[in-house]
């Protein structure tokens, strides 16, 4: 099967080098934003393109569109093309724009070759799911992907997609391009010997679950930056919380770890897949709707929602 993408590249900025973009995702903090869908589970451009207008003043130093909490999962191509096109349109000369890819090899090369296409600075290699792969074969995956395309991937390790040390020399030798990891399995001894062994090579990044709860202990191993899920319903909380972790203002971070974070991972273990929609009903419940998930996701019930408005009122503002 060979998806149909169609739209020509007239959306992003000009094309950005493999090395900008780490220098970017290196600056600051990042985020996945939602996908906005209709009452019909449809793809909605125009709240989409509002909710971006609404994050752009927030400071994030770059947005992965179509990405894990944006349900890259459930779109289909043509769907995708047109989040990754209204992204570009509306963060162009502002805020640089990665897209999600993954699935199989030859599906994931054609989705990264449709955001370069497009204009995307870079890619986010997600898991390739379902089922396991020996490490030869996710060389062979990442591979064919980061020499499909020109500009800069980062690959995600979660799921099935657990890479090695040693696989990742590998890739750092043959894929000048690859430039950045992502980190989703919280493997303490793995992810140290990563960073020890690569060294400066690629960009790190925390991506487990509200990476907040994890930012300090990322940051002692050498990761001092992530991606936030609950920037899309409290950003000024969620901007608050990296710039104190910037700081090493422990006191600021320990403060909202112990009366938000805590509080907030609890209600989102309540759920499986609830990572993606406690984040919708937070964009909801602050007027920023996104629509409902879709399957084989599920809306919070009415209890657990009453019970996050409560967190959010604590805030403030946002």
């Amino acid at each position: 099967m060979t998806y149909n993408f169609s739209h020509p590249n007239t959306h992003g900025d000009p094309p950005m080098s493999p090395q900008e973009l780490k220098a970017v995702l290196e600056a600051g903090l990042l985020s996945f934003p939602l996908t906005d869908f209709d009452a019909q589970l449809n793809f909605a451009p125009k709240p989409y393109a509002e909710r971006l207008e609404w994050l752009q003043p927030y400071g994030a130093s770059a947005l992965f569109a179509a990405g894990g909490t944006g349900e890259f999962f459930s779109l289909e191509p043509g769907e995708y093309s047109d989040i990754i096109k209204v992204a570009l349109d509306t963060c162009r000369g502002r805020t640089p724009i990665l897209a999600g890819a993954g699935g199989g090899t030859r599906v994931a090369v054609q989705y990264a070759q449709e955001a370069e296409r497009l204009g995307a600075q870079g890619v986010l290699l997600l898991p390739h799911y379902l089922t396991e792969a020996s490490q030869e074969g996710l060389i062979n995956h990442v591979e064919a992907v980061c020499k499909s395309v020109k500009f800069g991937v980062v690959v995600y390790n979660r799921g099935a997609c657990k890479l090695t040390p040693q696989s990742l020399l590998v890739l750092a030798d043959r894929c000048p391009n690859l430039i950045g990891f992502k980190d989703g399995l919280g493997d303490i001894e793995k992810f140290v010997s990563i960073r020890q062994t690569l060294g400066d090579r690629f960009a790190y990044l925390g991506g487990l679950p509200t990476a907040e709860l994890f930012a300090g202990a990322y940051k002692a191993m050498g990761c001092p930056v992530y991606s936030s899920a609950v920037f899309n319903f409290i950003p000024k909380t969620a901007m608050e919380f990296y710039n104190a972790h910037a700081a090493g203002d422990t006191e600021t971070c320990n403060r909202l770890v112990r009366d938000f974070f805590i509080p907030y991972v609890a209600l989102r273990n309540k759920g499986e897949g609830y990572a993606v929609s406690i984040v919708k009903a937070g964009a909801t419940l602050v007027g920023h709707t996104a629509g409902p998930v879709r399957p084989p996701l599920s809306d919070l019930a009415a209890a657990e929602v009453d019970a996050l408005g409560a967190l959010i009122s604590k805030l403030g503002p946002q």
